[in-house]
């Protein structure tokens, strides 16, 4: 089987590279204009791949608000670029998307056949991206939901945690935000294991649910450093131009469904992720 991975420079575009091995091409930013909808169609024809796993994405949320079009070029259009290439040449689609396609008002997770209704320009722009795919690749097409990552690739929160450890005697941290911290290299093993199972909308998140005040004392604790050192914060009190949802929890029933095995509990994750992330950190 042949895939090419889009956003291949990036932490989550990495991890698949790495699981994939020798059997992928990894296309960079520099490498593919994912915008520029020849350059999608003339690299998809030429590789010709079983599998597109999209990880290419305008990720910034906050610049995303004064910045909508340019959001929406790389988050909707170029998805659809990437679904009609797909669709032209054969190729399943497994594309990444966020929970912030839901509003953040619900009490339960979220299932994938959840009504969305983005409250900021970034989730505007990924909704675009899903119903891109979901509408051109109805037979070859996924649509993956993911929050929260961390991993050893890139900036995240659990990096951030370990630096301010070192740096700083306490660490003011939100904790009325509710989420599933998720271990970017546990996204990467699932977004490959779908392709085949039945196409459409799953949630690729670790279980269990935690806000960052207690993802930031879990950090903590594996580094060795005092919990008590994090303090708990509204999120009041840290004023972002985009409003970030009070609770982002998914739920995996596609999985089941699927005959595949849900995505494990995040502290679990998280302690088999850390050493690699902590490595990170400190190189």
């Amino acid at each position: 089987m042949s895939w090419v991975v889009t956003g291949a420079g990036g932490m989550l575009g990495r991890d698949v590279l790495a699981l994939l091995g020798d059997g992928a091409v990894g296309l960079t930013r520099r490498e593919l204009d994912v915008t520029d909808r020849g350059a999608v169609l003339a690299a998809l024809r030429a590789l010709r791949p079983s599998a597109v796993v999209n990880c290419a994405a305008w990720t910034a949320v906050d610049d995303a608000e004064s910045r909508e079009a340019e959001a929406l070029a790389v988050n909707g259009t170029a998805v659809r670029h990437l679904a009609e290439a797909c669709a032209l040449v054969g190729s399943a689609l497994v594309h990444v998307s966020t929970d912030y396609v839901f509003d953040g008002h619900a009490r339960v997770p979220y299932a994938e056949g959840a009504v969305p209704g983005p409250r900021t320009a970034y989730g505007r722009t990924k909704l675009a991206g899903e119903r891109a795919v979901l509408e051109l690749l109805p037979e070859r097409g996924y649509v993956v939901r993911t929050a929260w990552l961390y991993g050893a690739g890139g900036g995240n929160f659990v990096r951030t945690m370990i630096r301010l450890a070192a740096s700083r005697p306490s660490v003011d941290v939100v904790d009325d935000q509710r989420g599933q911290p998720t271990w970017s290299a546990d996204v990467a093993r699932l977004l490959v294991a779908l392709v085949g199972a039945p196409p459409g909308v799953y949630h690729a998140t670790n279980g269990g649910d935690g806000t960052w005040y207690d993802l930031a004392r879990e950090t903590f604790r594996l580094l060795g450093a005092d919990p008590g050192r994090v303090r708990p914060a509204t999120s009041a009190s840290f004023p972002r131009p985009a409003p970030r949802p009070a609770y982002s929890v998914l739920g995996h029933a596609r999985w089941r469904e699927a005959g595949l095995p849900p995505p494990r509990d995040w502290r679990e994750a998280l302690a088999e992720g850390f050493p690699a992330v902590r490595r990170a950190a400190s190189g």
